[in-house]
């Protein structure tokens, strides 16, 4: 599947502002990005249910841009479910073929097929209200499967089930997109989904795509401030450049990787939470805030000298000194973290090597 300089606008509201991106046979595609980033827009142009104002759209080489929705061999699926409630389970996944002209018997037999592979063998008979969200979720999937789609589109289709279903369900899904080798494109707002079911996620931001990654890489090298700041949590801590290559940063110097700007000058350092770590210290000059016992973790939220606030995540064993009002240090562990120009300046960033912070 790949999008070609797709535009489509809604009035003055651009949705869609020149989208290149490509999803490789049998991956599962992420597309994530807040609220208004385009991502469902461009599931709805895939699926044929609108019209890019330019561009194309390719699947398996061939452009599908002009081609009706009911024609575009895709299977789609909604986070409102749109089971027919006069239908049961069985009928509602057998309306596809029955619509194609399939033979009643062929038809009930690929229903049970999928009811099964879906892990609903038993539910056949059962009507969409005799059955809990996450099932009828399943039988949903089953139905965009029915026909045999060359792409499966997921329109959030997790996020109207409680989060203990979300998780089993979005696992569930990730094992069915695997055994069938279906390409899958995914949208969600939800970054857990995400990192956890794709093979690679696409970053929109404002129509554009900021980044299209494995998950891993999305985390660990994001590539433009957007991304670091959206995937994740990340800190922003104001720095200085040496001059020699390096960045200095609440107190300390670390060594920087990739291009730097010449020279010296601010810059802000991002730092993941789980890259800083804290200990109590009677002579450091960060203070605890807050303390969130998180199960395995606690997240410690702390001020510097200089007025910025920090995160750390933390092994909850590791915290047990860290309450609110306790003198500490800070010490960022040896991991990259990424450099880049201060709000409203336009000079290059570039990735930093961890070093020691005492604060």
């Amino acid at each position: 599947m790949e999008f070609r300089s797709l535009r489509r606008a809604f009035g003055l509201t651009v949705a869609l502002d020149g989208l290149d991106l490509t999803a490789e046979p049998g991956e599962l595609l992420a597309l994530l990005g807040p609220s208004g980033c385009g991502k469902t827009t461009a599931l709805r142009v895939l699926a044929g249910f609108e019209q890019p104002d330019s561009g194309e759209v390719l699947v398996d080489g061939e452009d599908i841009t002009p081609v009706p929705a009911n024609r575009r061999d895709a299977g789609m699926v909604f986070q409102s479910y749109s089971l027919f409630p006069h239908l049961n389970a069985r009928d509602n996944v057998a309306f596809g073929p029955r619509m194609k002209g399939v033979a009643t018997a062929e038809r009930h037999a690929t229903a049970n097929e999928l009811l099964e592979l879906v892990g609903l063998p038993a539910h056949g008979d059962r009507y969409p209200h005799q059955m809990s969200g996450g099932q009828q979720q399943r039988v949903a999937l089953a139905r965009a499967l029915a026909l045999r789609p060359r792409v499966l589109l997921l329109d959030e289709p997790l996020s109207a089930l409680d989060a203990k279903v979300r998780l089993t369900l979005r696992e569930e899904i990730r094992r069915l997109q695997l055994a069938l080798g279906i390409t899958t494109i995914f949208v969600t707002h939800d970054q857990e989904e995400a990192l956890s079911m794709a093979d690679r996620v696409a970053v929109l931001n404002a129509g554009r795509l900021e980044q299209c990654a494995p998950p891993a890489e999305l985390y660990e090298r994001p590539a433009t401030p957007f991304v670091a700041e959206f995937v994740g949590t990340m800190n922003r801590v104001p720095g200085q450049l040496t001059g020699d290559g390096s960045v200095a940063v609440a107190g300390a110097t670390l060594p920087v990787d990739g291009d730097v700007p010449a020279g010296r000058g601010p810059v802000d350092v991002l730092i993941r939470p789980e890259s800083i770590g804290v200990t109590a210290d009677a002579d450091g000059t960060a203070t605890v805030v807050s303390a969130a016992f998180l199960g395995s973790v606690t997240r410690v939220l702390l001020d510097l000298p200089d007025g910025v606030a920090v995160k750390a995540d933390l092994p909850s064993r590791d915290a047990t000194e860290l309450a609110p009002g306790v003198r500490a240090r800070v010490v960022p562990v040896r991991r990259p973290v990424l450099v880049v120009p201060v709000r409203g300046t336009t000079a290059p960033g570039a990735a930093a090597s961890g070093g020691k912070v005492d604060a």
